[in-house]
């Protein structure tokens, strides 16, 4: 809805609010004052689901061993983040090279207004240093995505067609020992039509992690139906699936031949790396 149409929305469900049995369906109204309230956080600029938890998912990109590795720092830079905000952190699923790097790894974060703050974190992220890698001692240039959606609420609300979903089964990884799980409880789904993925293994049954992939699939496509429906209403083409490569990045960590951390779209930059990278990312959300 325009501005115009969201005002008149409000004042209609305002109207309501004044009638003497407004209060008879308590349920009801309690829905009622809820949406008001969306429809005033809409209106004034505000994101729907801002107010909800997270869910960061950290891909490597281009750049092998070094990108996988760039995945754990930034996993790490994350996690001190959140630590410093006494948020709440649990890892859905994660695929761990035999480096202690990461091919990918999700983290749910379920406290209030976590993804208001993180949702600009998305994007591919851009690592410049010296190879811990390479026996010459080069420098190499690595990448990592990141891609943060809601934690939704009711996530019954979206229907997905079962016919468009491939779901896939593996066996949790365990902590060794007695501890080894050698069920195939991990479960992967994947929405064939638009080719989003969602993965969980953190859970003991398959079931609980069949409910939690699915929900964060659900995410996923609500976040790109609602990214898809702005750029339409911008005049600009439906977004095509980003690569994590070289020239799409939106924020570079360079470690040498100098030291800076900038954000390519606001352009906040600090060359404090060590900070950053150690949990210190407030001023780019700001930004």
């Amino acid at each position: 809805m325009n501005k115009e149409e969201l005002q008149k929305e409000i004042e209609r469900l305002e109207g309501e609010m004044i009638s003497p049995d407004f209060w008879t369906d308590k349920d009801k109204a309690q829905a009622t004052i809820k949406k008001i309230q969306e429809l005033k956080d809409e209106f004034a600029g505000v994101g729907k689901y801002d107010k909800l938890g997270a869910v960061v998912t950290i891909f490597a990109g281009v750049g092998g061993d070094d990108a996988e590795d760039f995945v754990a720092i930034l996993y790490k830079m994350y996690s001190k983040y959140c630590d410093a905000k006494n948020w709440h952190q649990n890892i859905l699923n994660e695929s761990q090279n035999n480096n202690g790097g990461y091919r990918s790894i999700t983290i749910e974060i379920p406290n209030k207004n976590s993804y208001g703050t993180l949702k600009n974190e998305s994007g591919v992220h851009r690592l410049v240093r010296i190879s811990p890698f390479n026996a010459q001692g080069k420098r190499q240039t690595s990448f990592a995505m990141v891609e943060v959606v809601p934690l939704l609420e009711d996530a019954e609300a979206v229907v997905l067609d079962e016919k468009d979903l491939k779901i896939e089964f593996a066996k949790s990884g365990g902590a060794g020992g007695q501890n080894v799980n050698k069920r195939e409880t991990a479960v992967r789904i994947v929405h064939v039509p638009t080719n989003l993925s969602a993965g969980c293994q953190s859970e003991r049954s398959q079931e609980a992690n069949r409910e939690k992939a699915m929900n964060l699939l659900k995410a996923k496509l609500v976040k790109k139906q609602e990214e898809d429906t702005k750029r339409h209403a911008d005049g600009l083409a439906i977004s095509k699936t980003v690569e994590i490569e070289w020239g799409n990045q939106i924020r570079n960590y360079v470690l040498h031949p100098y030291k800076m951390v900038k954000d390519l779209r606001t352009l906040v930059e600090t060359s404090d790396v060590e900070g950053v990278l150690g949990g210190d990312i407030e001023r780019f959300l700001e930004g």
